[in-house]
Order: C-alpha cells, then structure tokens, then sequence
C-alpha cells in the first residue's frame, strides 16, 4: 500500500519538474525608441504592459482545508455477510440497523502546481496539474443498536450491533481547465476539472446476536415439576449458560458472560478514489515572471464502499512563469 502513494507522488513530482524544466527560456529586450526631438521636447511613446500571462509556470502552494466525511451504508455489507441465510437477519433485517453519522475535520494542507497558459488579447485559457498533501482523517461517531422480535417460529430473537468508520484522505491531485480575464497586472480566473486521490478506510462492526425457543421455555416456566422439563433448543448463549434452574438468568436480558463474545470484523483498504475539482482565484503579477494567487478549490471524492469525502480549500500560492 504504502508503495502505491509513493509512486504517485514520484509520479507527480516527476510531471512537475518536466514542466519546469521543459520550459522554453526566452529572452526578453526592450524596444529602443529615439522619438522625434521637437525644440527641447518629445512625445513619449506608451509603454506596453508589463504583464503578459502567455507561457509555463511552476509553483507552490499552502492553505487551510475544511474537509467533510461521509459513510453512508457503510456497516450493511459487512454485517449482511455475517448473518447472511439466518433467521434475525430476515426478520430483523439486521444489515439495515446500523448508521455511521457524518463529520468535519480542518487542518493545514499544502503541495505544488504547474501548467501553460495561452493569452487571445485580455483572455486567458489554460491547463493546470496540482499536487495536495492533505493526510486528515474523519472518524463517524460510534453507532449502537439492539432490536428483539419474535419470529414466526416462536423463538425469541435478538441482534445487538455496534460500529464505528473512518476515512483517511492521504493526498490527492487534479487535472483542470482555467480561464481567465487580464486587467493588467490582475487576472481572475475559474477552473475546473478532475481529482484523484489516495485514501484509507476502515470499518469495524461488532455483531451479537441470540436467539431460543420462547414457546417450550414459557411452557417449562410454567411447570411445577421442574424435573419435567425439556432443553430449550438456544442459539448465541455461552455453553451451559442457558439454565433455567438459576433464578438470576433471564434469557431476554442475559448478562455478557451468559453469551458467547460478539464477532469483531474489522476491514481496512487503501483505495485510489477518482472525482472531480472546481474553483476560481485571482493571480496578480509582480513581475512578468514572478505570479502570486489566492484560491478557492473544492475537491469531491464520492462513494468509494459507501465513504465519501468533499474538501474545501482556501490557500495562496506563488509561481514562476517562463
């Protein structure tokens, strides 16, 4: 896993610097102009502007993300699959009970850009990469749950259920569209495009479930002779712990150590999610080759098993143009 986000950061890096490095180096001269020397004065000739956003550029950036994590029907497939073709799952529909909560997590981000820009008078269109470390994690606030019925058969049946999820976003990059309007210096700009990202996620659900013979207990319970009656045909008790001759066991609320120890399954994956970015900034060039930004990105990753993540950014950058 761990090479996996290795080799995608190398990866990016390595597109970064061929696009600094593949810049074409242009020299840059100022036209000479003798005017006209009318007696002691002349006209002078406007001067162009100085800022001219055709060309490559390469840059970094660092901000503040707010970043929301969402976990959907996460739990379903997990506890689906361990009481698959059982009787608590058909009635209770035990898969359906459990709910992972959403929730919010700042922090700091930071990371590199790079991209062409191709001016048509005061238009600018253009292609950017950019490359954002994140590495926030959202954890879902614990979820329990216990429902009983009693089932066409009689028996009296019990699931109890806890989770809990989170989601890691690693890093993540984004291949966008901009365009832009210059006014001199200052150039506002929207952008959009597709995001890639590295994500971890896990889900741990702990699964209870027990379940006995309603009819033939209430029938024992009801016997004076107590030799008279039968086993109560159980399942999900600890051995030997469904004991009627106790008068501190009650089967519909058995105590821990009456029950055989829930089932703990934990899953964790490292995924490559895909999804889409968008925002708008505004550049401003102190030189013809030196560009700051201020940026507003929001970036979406959505439903990658049940996890989905949306990432607001705000953060300044600055570049350097060839």
């Amino acid at each position: 896993m761990a090479g996996g986000g290795s080799t995608m950061r190398f990866a990016i890096l390595g597109i970064l610097a061929g696009l600094g490095l593949g810049a074409p180096l242009a020299a840059q001269a100022a036209d000479l102009d003798f005017g006209v020397l009318r007696g002691g004065d002349y006209d002078p000739v406007a001067a162009p502007s100085p800022t001219v956003w055709d060309g490559i550029y390469v840059g970094g950036h660092g901000g503040w993300s707010s970043a929301s994590f969402g976990f959907g029907s996460v739990f379903q497939p997990i506890v689906a699959d361990a009481l698959r073709a059982t009787r608590v799952e058909k009635e209770l529909g035990a898969s359906t009970l459990l709910h992972a909560g959403d929730v919010r997590r700042d922090g700091v981000s930071f990371g590199a850009y790079a991209g062409v820009n191709y001016q048509f008078d005061d238009t600018v269109f253009g292609i950017e990469l950019d490359y954002t470390h994140f590495g926030i994690a959202g954890r879902a606030p614990q979820d329990a749950i216990a429902r009983s019925t009693v089932g066409s058969d009689g028996y009296y049946r019990v699931a109890s259920l806890i989770g809990d999820s989170s989601t890691q976003i690693n890093d993540y990059a984004t291949i966008r569209a901009r365009a832009g309007y210059a006014l001199g210096n200052l150039m506002p700009y929207v952008t959009g495009g597709l995001a890639i990202g590295r994500a971890q996620v896990t889900d741990r659900v702990s699964i209870q479930n027990y379940e006995f013979d309603q009819a033939t207990y209430r029938s024992n319970q009801a016997l004076t002779d107590t030799s008279l009656r039968v086993p109560v045909d159980n399942v999900g008790y600890a051995p030997g712990k469904f004991n009627q001759s106790n008068p501190n066991f009650n089967p519909y609320n058995p105590r821990a150590s009456e029950l055989d120890a829930p089932r703990v399954i934990a899953r964790t994956k490292e995924k490559i999610v895909g999804g889409f970015a968008a925002g708008a900034g505004l550049e401003y060039a102190i030189t013809p080759g030196l560009i700051l930004r201020a940026e507003y990105q929001y970036v979406l990753f959505s439903d990658f098993d049940g996890h989905k993540s949306n990432i607001n950014t705000v953060r300044g950058g600055a570049a350097v143009k060839f």
